[in-house]
């Protein structure tokens, strides 16, 4: 029972008729990762899916170099690695935990086969991944488009939006992965960082907290309406 509770609510399945959480219950994984720990590489074969239930996950690639790209962090009730239920091909990118991480995983097969039986298992899955897709192409806009202090501004004001926070800002990720995420190297981010505290725009006041002092300018910043100094 608190199997289904849970399945039940994971915004990816929210609404379902409770026949369809008896079916997903029967079909789940409950796994348990430690922090590092490697979930899935990139080109390993697509099984299935996962959903974060605790902990965080990271989603990179790596260049031929070795230089690790982020493209994605995944918290509780987010799923990853779900294009593999839809084209049957291999994980695109790779995945590892960021903190001891519990995620329950999905068998493309048996998922597939409950698809096929009742529809409208898929209907919710499509509205999340057209949300990830808005996502994805804010972050190509962002590495290809914006210099590294607007590609910060515009992660400032979605991470306080997303996480419905008010001027404090508490970071779950560190310099280094952060900067990682915005396709730039940690020295640069702290000097854009002690920029942007110069001219009042944020107030750093510790390693992974920040209280936006200048929402407008942020947004310019973003907007490429402006430069700092």
């Amino acid at each position: 029972m608190k199997l289904i509770h849970q399945i039940a609510r994971i915004p990816l399945f929210q609404g379902l008729d409770r026949r369809h959480y008896d079916e997903l219950a029967m079909i789940v994984t409950d796994q348990t990762f430690q922090k590092g720990e490697s979930i899935f590489g990139e080109e390993d074969e697509g099984t299935g899916f996962y959903v974060v239930i605790s902990g965080r996950v990271k989603i990179f690639k790596l260049s031929p170099e070795g230089k690790e790209q982020i493209l994605h962090i995944f918290g509780p009730g987010e799923p990853f690695g779900e294009v593999a239920v839809f084209t049957g091909r291999r994980f695109p990118a790779s995945a590892e935990a960021l903190e001891e991480t519990r995620a329950f995983f999905f068998a493309r097969k048996e998922f597939m086969d409950l698809i096929r039986r009742d529809p409208s298992l898929a209907l919710n899955m499509l509205a999340v991944l057209s949300q990830r897709l808005r996502r994805f192409s804010g972050l190509i806009e962002n590495l290809s488009l914006k210099e590294v202090p607007g590609r910060l501004a515009a992660y400032l004001l979605y991470f306080q939006e997303e996480k419905k926070g008010g001027e404090k800002l508490l970071l779950e990720i560190s310099k280094t992965q952060l900067a990682s995420l915005l396709g730039t190297i940690p020295e640069t981010l702290s000097r854009i960082l002690a920029r942007m505290n110069r001219e009042n725009f944020i107030d750093s006041t510790g390693p992974r907290q920040i209280r936006i002092l200048n929402r407008k300018a942020l947004e310019e910043l973003a907007g490429g309406e402006r430069k700092l100094a």
